[in-house]
């Protein structure tokens, strides 16, 4: 059997506890070492997670030859940075996302990756989920037709001006939290974008609270998404084609992972199998190391991610639609 891969990660975040158990669970990895700025939380957060080493500084951990790969669940202005310092390190990254907003950093990361020789990778974790798999072969195989709308959603409720999500400094807000779901997965099913108009809700955190956009593809796709820290829970993603649609209750989670194929007033449900993405996306990284799979991810789909993104960004602040 192939030796697993030994991982760190850089960061104390809250987002590692829904990475940790798959960690743990696969042969594949083998978590090591986590890193805080603060060494007596880094060896409380490695006692309560069960793992062996724990580093007072991001800089340690990096420099720990037995690391081979990192998980970077940094704040959104240090994913860049981090990654780039990785990588330079020797490091294979999966980088929690978003990498950012500024596809001129994202581009940056990659260059660094690429002349370490090391692999970086965006954690989209919904995107090694079978149900997404699934979804993308049903709409390429004309389950529903011809393509022509994505719509997407992602929200809920957070009031907390100290929290991060809500920050300015950290590149918080709607979009960047939860609204890079919707823009990915619409991504996935149109291709990219050569327009987008976006419109954004500031709150009082200085944060968009509510993001909405629409996107056009080539070949006449269209795309419509709305995502919120201040709207009622939502979680949707649905391919609607000239024949029916594929709707998809549960699409970043992917807890309860149910498409349902509409058409002509009947309902068709297509149950997959329940499995851990997070996991997922731990070993598609690991196996890449090990030259056993392509990663899935790499630098296309996150700089374009980014690109799109900034152009959001761009169109809410001018009021106008943005060509890419």
């Amino acid at each position: 059997m192939t030796e697993p891969v030994t991982w760190g990660i850089i960061s104390t975040a809250d987002i590692n506890r829904k990475v940790i158990p798959g960690a743990h669970a696969s042969p594949k990895v083998d978590l090591r070492a986590v890193a805080s700025r603060d060494l007596a939380r880094a060896e409380a957060y490695a006692r309560e997670w069960e793992i062996e080493r724990a580093y007072g500084s991001y800089e340690e951990l990096l420099e720990d030859p037995d690391v081979e790969a990192v998980y970077i669940s940094l704040p959104n202005t240090m994913h860049c940075e981090w990654s780039i310092r990785a990588v330079e390190a020797g490091k294979h990254v999966l980088c929690e996302k978003p990498m950012s907003r500024h596809a001129a950093d994202v581009e940056a990361a990659f260059d660094a990756a690429e002349r370490a020789r090391r692999f970086l990778t965006e954690a989209f974790m919904y995107r090694h989920n079978p149900q997404t798999k699934r979804l993308k072969e049903l709409v390429a195989g004309g389950a529903i037709g011809e393509l022509r709308l994505v719509r997407a959603a992602f929200s809920y409720a957070l009031y907390d001006a100290d929290n991060i999500r809500l920050r300015t400094d950290v590149e918080g807000g709607a979009l960047m939290d939860v609204g890079c779901y919707c823009v990915s997965g619409s991504r996935l099913l149109g291709g990219e974008p050569e327009s987008v108009y976006g419109h954004a809700f500031t709150g009082e955190t200085g944060t968009d609270w509510v993001f909405s956009g629409t996107m056009r593809f080539p070949g006449d796709v269209f795309a419509l998404f709305d995502c919120g820290t201040a709207l009622a829970e939502r979680d949707e993603l649905e391919a609607i084609g000239t024949e029916g649609s594929l709707f998809l209750d549960d699409p970043w989670h992917c807890n309860r992972p149910v498409i349902e194929r509409r058409s002509a007033g009947e309902v068709e449900r297509i149950e997959l199998e329940r499995v851990d993405s997070y996991q997922l996306e731990l070993e598609n990284l690991s196996d890449a190391i090990r030259g056993e799979a392509d990663l899935l991810l790499g630098r296309d789909d996150a700089v374009a991610q980014a690109r799109t993104i900034e152009a959001l960004f761009r169109s809410a602040d001018s009021g106008e639609a943005v060509s890419l």
